[in-house]
């Protein structure tokens, strides 16, 4: 989708600190982070959020689990601990409409009150 800002980051239009690539799954760090480390984890599929998941998704959707895991490990956080937070429309803080994952991670107790 051209006007999708993730898409537009995953087709490199636009720069980002790209800390995780794959086939389908594409990680960059937040550029307004909420904790020391913040990485949103996004399919490379154009998926809008869980309302539009379909069945055909479960296996990209279990592959972003094990990536999410994955990241936390080269990041340093899988020891100490890290947040995954996925938000699903505008009233839960949604502001890109392409699926995503954030994770948070090397702050004691990650207050994000």
């Amino acid at each position: 989708m051209a006007e999708c800002l993730f898409c537009r980051i995953i087709a490199g239009d636009i720069p980002a600190e790209k800390v995780y690539e794959d086939e389908e799954i594409f990680a960059f760090k937040d550029i307004a982070p909420k904790a020391p480390l913040h990485v949103l984890v996004v399919p490379k599929k154009h998926i809008a959020g869980l309302e539009e998941l379909e069945e055909g998704d479960v296996p990209l959707m279990g592959r972003i689990q094990l990536a999410l895991r994955d990241i936390a490990r080269d990041q340093g956080v899988a020891d100490s601990g890290y947040r995954v937070i996925l938000n699903c429309g505008r009233d839960a803080g949604q502001v890109v409409f392409h699926i995503h994952y954030h994770l948070l991670g090397g702050g004691q107790g990650l207050n994000l009150d």
